[in-house]
């Protein structure tokens, strides 16, 4: 399971510099939205490379359903995130947004706490 996580954890970092890094690149100020989204989708594609290896060494060997995995990507896109939005995007973690990110640890509790009979 280890290397599922770690390799949700390297494809939500591509991810998230995929969505969000145009933001802060001032080189892309002024030039057309078409090259944002290229240069984003150039970035998307090692996010795929990590991401389906990731899915399908969980859904197969690490024997998680397709619902435990889609929820622990989320939780692990928020941490990515909120480690990108602070050190790059400069902005902080609010009380509301707190609260909202641990409702996604509940998720994650009863996605695996309570799993199905096989």
């Amino acid at each position: 399971m280890s290397k599922v996580i770690l390799l949700l954890i390297g494809s939500n970092v591509f991810m998230t510099i995929a969505w969000y890094g145009h933001l802060r690149l001032r080189w892309l100020e002024g030039r057309p939205l078409f090259l944002a989204i290229l240069i984003s989708w150039g970035i998307a594609f090692f996010e795929y490379c990590l991401q389906v290896p990731a899915n399908r060494l969980g859904y197969l060997s690490a024997h998680l359903s397709g619902y435990q995995l889609k929820i622990i990507q989320e939780v692990i896109t928020l941490l990515v995130f909120i480690l990108f939005a602070w050190v790059v995007l400069k902005e902080r973690l609010t009380w509301n947004y707190a609260a909202s990110f641990a409702c996604m640890l509940l998720a994650v509790y009863f996605a695996m706490a309570f799993r199905p009979p096989a």
